[in-house]
């Protein structure tokens, strides 16, 4: 398995003790309320997958009669009334919901085909599938920071998750049944201070290392150092521009075609 998914979930809770940065996924949730706003569509019951922020729900209430939460984390799970999943090994009510939103989770399941067949059984014909996570070229300098911190080491190790491309992403959606897929990419450049404020920033997105065949061995002081140093090579000025690529996406579960 790509991911440790035990980890996963408490990546996820550790990010609800601390306090979540939402910052990208505020804006990842803002997109999709502006689309179904398009779309002036009253869901009869909606499935929310990936909650950091327990009132996105009363939020997503406005386009939907019923509001159903699942996350990866216990806390976040629970702060927002939901259960806790894994996308791609739960089995949800067949045809119960006409709206589902997924938000920033599916881009570190270890079987997103799968996860995406199991949205379409849970979606009931002419339902609306949309959400986004994160895509390719997400975190370059931490990338080539990282990359840095294992010459120093003399090893090479996974630090920096895989994840999609867009291009692969409407193919995907299609597969799983889906039909008109769009796929919107939204590059967002951050500024930080330093590595270290970029790494507390992931620590409160959750979005740290998960892998299953990361290194057990901390950096290096010497390791640290020439990642530190790499990252500061990206300064413009006091700050270093890093940035995120949002996969935003949107589709239906059509009519015409039988549930498998």
């Amino acid at each position: 398995m790509l991911f440790d998914m035990q980890l996963r979930g408490m990546r996820r809770d550790r990010a609800a003790r601390l306090g979540p940065e939402l910052f990208l996924l505020e804006r990842t949730f803002d997109d999709c309320l502006e689309r179904l706003s398009l779309m002036q569509r009253q869901f009869e019951s909606a499935l929310l997958i990936g909650c950091p922020d327990a009132e996105w729900p009363a939020r997503l209430k406005d386009f939907a009669n019923e509001v159903n939460v699942r996350d990866p984390g216990a806390l976040f799970a629970t702060a927002a009334d939901g259960e806790q999943i894994v996308e791609d090994g739960w089995e949800p009510p067949h045809a119960a919901y006409d709206l589902v939103v997924a938000i920033g989770t599916l881009d570190t399941v270890n079987d997103l085909a799968r996860a995406l067949l199991t949205v379409r059984w849970a979606m009931k014909p002419g339902g609306a599938f949309l959400g986004a996570f994160s895509g390719g070229d997400t975190l370059p300098r931490l990338r080539s920071a990282m990359r840095a911190a294992d010459a120093a080491m003399d090893a090479a190790s996974p630090h920096v998750h895989p994840r999609i491309e867009a291009s692969a992403l409407a193919p995907l959606l299609g597969q799983a049944g889906f039909a008109n897929a769009v796929v919107d990419v939204d590059r967002v450049a951050v500024a930080y201070r330093s590595f270290a404020s970029l790494v507390a920033d992931l620590r409160r997105m959750a979005a740290t290392n998960i892998l299953s065949q990361r290194s057990a061995q901390p950096l290096t002081r010497r390791a640290y150092a020439a990642a530190v140093a790499e990252f500061a090579g990206g300064a413009d000025g006091e700050r270093i521009m890093e940035s995120f690529e949002i996969l935003h996406f949107a589709c239906w579960a059509p009519e015409d075609l039988p549930q498998q």
